[in-house]
């Protein structure tokens, strides 16, 4: 049997406990849903930030290990390229010691009693050079007398084979510490040709810095391709009792693959 009207006091107070459950349970699973939600945000933003500085790690490490193999590579090829000039420079003082003894050995022919001959080819491939009817040979104030004497001969010769004659002045202008020869001019000094001992030497030493690099030192590694001539430096004994260098054709060398000998 129902019952109508107001509710007692006890009534009243159950009910208000009832809704204050309901109410209490309904916040609790807020709550719950809210800390889940909360963790999982958390959990993601964490794994964010961990990739992040993971990733920035790495392009750190990897910045600093390229650096260091560039330094190392710039290391490297500093310690070979001063290898290489220490060679170098020890190549080109061997060089030079044989070039200053070569010199050495050219003034000593100037000493000799071969000079004479030599100064009457020299003076004779002046004038053929030439080919003027006057000629000044400048040369060393004490080879005066020799120079004159070869002069003579010279111009016979020469005369012999150009059907020619010519007028030779003279020019104490040489030092007599030079090696020797002569120089011939014409037309007042505006030509000339340099026949002294120290120039044919000089002339011989860029002719033959290639063969002698090749002989001394062997073949270049890194060089691919050379420069190929039609002709071959032969060593002969010449009329002044010494060695010479000529010029003869070489016929192995007539393709670019040709290697020096």
């Amino acid at each position: 049997m129902s019952r109508s009207g107001a509710l007692d006091d006890n009534e009243i107070q159950t009910e208000m406990n009832k809704m204050v459950a309901f109410i209490s349970q309904e916040a609790r699973e807020k709550a719950r849903e809210i800390q889940v939600k909360a963790d999982e945000e958390f959990a993601i933003e964490k794994a964010k930030i961990v990739r992040q500085e993971s990733l920035a790690i790495d392009a750190q490490y990897e910045k600093k290990r390229k650096q260091a193999e560039v330094g190392w590579k710039i290391s490297q090829s500093t310690a070979i390229n001063n290898s290489r000039i220490k060679i170098l420079r020890s190549r080109n003082d061997h060089l030079e010691a044989i070039f200053d003894e070569a010199n050495k050995q050219v003034k000593e022919l100037s000493e000799g009693d071969k000079y004479k001959e030599a100064i009457e080819n020299l003076i004779l491939e002046v004038l053929l050079k030439l080919l003027s009817e006057k000629v000044t040979l400048a040369h060393r104030p004490r080879d005066a007398d020799v120079v004159k004497k070869a002069t003579s001969a010279a111009q016979k010769r020469y005369k012999e084979l150009s059907g020619r004659e010519t007028q030779v002045e003279y020019d104490q202008s040489l030092p007599d510490d030079s090696a020797g020869g002569v120089i011939g001019s014409s037309m007042a000094g505006r030509i000339k040709v340099d026949n002294t001992l120290g120039a044919r030497l000089t002339i011989l030493e860029e002719k033959m810095l290639p063969e002698l690099r090749h002989d001394l030192f062997g073949p270049n590694e890194n060089r691919k391709f050379y420069t190929v001539s039609s002709h071959l430096w032969v060593r002969l004994d010449g009329p002044v009792g010494v060695q010479m260098l000529i010029y003869v054709p070489y016929p192995f060398c007539s393709n670019l693959a040709c290697k020096p000998p």
